[in-house]
């Protein structure tokens, strides 16, 4: 089912609030201030049902120009407004700065109320049409239907909401596969619950018991209860009106303009990367530096303009700018948001988000703006690849690349997918790297390898910890296994058991290496008891001894432990051994092994407890048992 929001729109005593209550028999002025002036201050929330049975979430906006914040507050979100202009005065300043806002934040249906039409004759009726169609031209509402109402009489009000119904088939599907993101348009609190957050549901779902986060400040809550139009629902969905009752955040750890969103959804950042358009019906310009209001979400936040391939962006034109922010900012690839001056405040344009958490640019840069222009309109494709590339250094998951993106899991996966058939991405588990990424690791796995096999001519190779900690600490040891099975199966290493080496690399003794390996083997086959021997014993501080000897460990000779070695065949014959005993006899002593193996005390305790260490056998009080 469509989840639908309207929105108001239009300068101030044009009727908004009239027309709503005509609309839902409900008042949206409740502060006594908006009683008392008969003006709309704050934002109202209200809902109706259509003759579809669909319910509708409708938000009243201030029109007077000194609560433009709070009319931009209210207007994220909206599927359908309404713009609304009395016939008796026609379209007012507030009704061309609302409408510029609205074309801004990309609302794209709309249809054009004219209200108080009992109030003139015809032909001045007819005259108000006539400018109206007149101002929109070029508009999203050139095309859009104007309908008279008169709202004390009910006039047109029944055609309006058919209007509406009619619209309402229309609407795209608000997209709920991405994490839920609401942008807090108001906070307060109600007794016996606690805190409570409103807004629309921008993108996902949120439901009872979620663990969710309030960014920018990073609070950790937890979703205590959820009403849609004033009941109780397990979960609400993008494109819902909704309130939320939430857990661990005061009242006055929240403001409007905080984003309730999922954990690690969003990035803060002090910088946007935009694509900006100005107005065309004001003389103002967009210079470097110039001082603005930045409105996104619920929220405004100061900021300076540098704009990155133009000295001045004029009236009616477009142009990249970075935004340089005065506070931390969560936003997403693809956002909308509306430019205001600083002072007098007038709207002057608007835009997209093309980077929402970029680096400081130098101005006049051609190989930047190529780049911007690939993010503002190439493929998710192209834009996920230029997201890593300039990313080398992090680690990437489904998630970041979600928030950074702006799409849903399952466009990610599928532009992933292209990009990894044609060897532009290599994924790691669960974590995205640019190919030139992947090139570098085997870059500094060829050179790690290459110098440790020089300074150690006999050893097999580096252990595979010792290895991750050289290449890359960040990674697990999963992360590693990944990379190295990729690398094997380019024939660059080889690995045996737990010790990574060069593909082609192969221990080779010379004539006085192969002597000292024979009598190594000899020392430990000798003992008539079991031939287990400390490594000191067998080099006796003979530097090329050492070097032999743990060139042997893992291959013919078994170390037991920091200490002491023996033959790996004879090793693996008295655990076999062991084991047979063990799956008869179900337990063993350190006493009863010592006859079975008809050795001493010590050498059965060393060889015992190596067992336990690799999992072999567990000691249970004085025995063992098989693992």
């Amino acid at each position: 089912m469509k989840n639908i929001v309207i929105g108001t729109a239009g300068h101030i005593d044009h009727g908004k609030t009239t027309l709503i209550k005509a609309l839902t028999g409900r008042e949206t002025d409740t502060l006594a201030e908006e009683k008392r002036r008969g003006i709309s201050i704050n934002l109202g929330f209200t809902y109706f049902d259509l003759p579809s049975n669909k319910r509708v979430g409708i938000v009243d906006v201030p029109g007077h120009e000194k609560f433009i914040k709070n009319m931009l507050a209210g207007a994220s979100g909206i599927d359908i407004v309404l713009l609304v202009v009395a016939c008796d005065e026609g379209v007012m300043p507030q009704t061309v700065e609302h409408l510029d806002i609205l074309t801004f934040l990309n609302v794209k249906k709309g249809i054009i109320v004219l209200t108080k039409c009992d109030t003139v004759d015809d032909e001045f009726l007819e005259l108000a049409k006539e400018d109206i169609e007149q101002k929109v031209r070029g508009t999203f509402l050139e095309n859009a239907d104007i309908i008279e109402v008169d709202s004390i009489s009910k006039r047109g009000i029944d055609n309006l909401v058919n209007k509406i119904d009619e619209m309402s088939e229309d609407l795209e599907d608000n997209n709920r596969d991405l994490p839920a993101r609401l942008n807090i348009d108001r906070v307060f609190s109600v007794n016996g619950f606690g805190t409570v957050i409103t807004g629309t549901l921008l993108e996902g779902k949120i439901s009872i018991d979620d663990d969710l986060v309030i960014y920018p400040k990073k609070l950790a809550t937890k979703i205590r209860s959820v009403q849609v139009h004033g009941e109780s629902v397990n979960e609400a969905y993008a494109g819902q009106r909704t309130a939320i009752n939430i857990s661990n955040a005061k009242v006055e750890e929240i403001q409007r303009g905080d984003v309730l969103a999922a954990k690690n959804s969003l990035e803060e950042s002090m910088m946007l990367d935009t694509k900006v358009s100005l107005v065309n019906h004001s003389n103002k310009t967009l210079k470097h530096w110039d001082r603005l209001r930045l409105y996104h979400g619920s929220r405004e936040i100061f900021c300076r303009a540098v704009p990155l391939n133009t000295d001045t962006i004029e009236s009616g034109q477009s142009g990249y700018v970075q935004l340089r922010l005065e506070e931390s900012i969560v936003a997403k690839k693809g956002d909308k948001f509306v430019l205001r001056t600083y002072s007098p405040m007038e709207t002057i344009g608007g835009g997209i988000i093309i980077d929402a958490s970029p680096k400081k640019h130098k101005r006049f840069d051609n190989e930047l703006i190529e780049i911007l222009k690939l993010k503002e309109k190439g493929e998710l494709k192209d834009i996920i690849e230029e997201y890593l590339k300039i990313n080398l250094n992090k680690y990437m998951t489904i998630k970041d690349t979600m928030s950074y993106s702006g799409e849903s899991e399952l466009n990610i996966k599928e532009a992933i997918d292209k990009l990894v058939l044609e060897k532009k991405v290599v994924i790691i588990n669960n974590i995205y790297i640019h190919v030139s990424k992947y090139g570098k690791f085997k870059e500094d796995t060829i050179k790690i390898l290459s110098s440790y096999h020089k300074k150690y001519r006999l050893r097999k190779g580096m252990l595979k910890e010792e290895f991750r900690s050289k290449l890359e600490p960040k990674f697990k040891i999963k992360d590693i296994d990944t990379l190295l099975s990729y690398m094997e199966n380019e024939k660059i290493i080889k690995v045996d058991n737990n010790v990574v080496s060069l593909y082609d690399f192969e221990v080779v003794f010379n004539d006085k290496q192969k002597e000292i390996k024979l009598d190594i083997e000899k020392k430990l086959r000798e003992d008539d008891v079991l031939p287990i021997l400390s490594i000191e014993n067998i080099c006796e501080n003979n530097h090329y001894y050492s070097e032999v000897l743990e060139s042997m460990i893992g291959n013919s000779v078994e170390k037991l432990d920091d200490i002491h070695v023996m033959d790996k065949k004879i090793y693996e014959s008295v655990k076999e051994e062991l084991v047979n005993y063990l799956i008869q006899n179900k337990e063993i002593t350190l006493g009863e092994y010592r006859d079975l193996i008809n050795s001493n005390r010590k050498n059965c305790m060393i060889i015992l407890e190596n067992f336990d260490r690799k999992k072999v056998t567990k000691r249970e009080d004085n025995k063992r048992i098989l693992f």
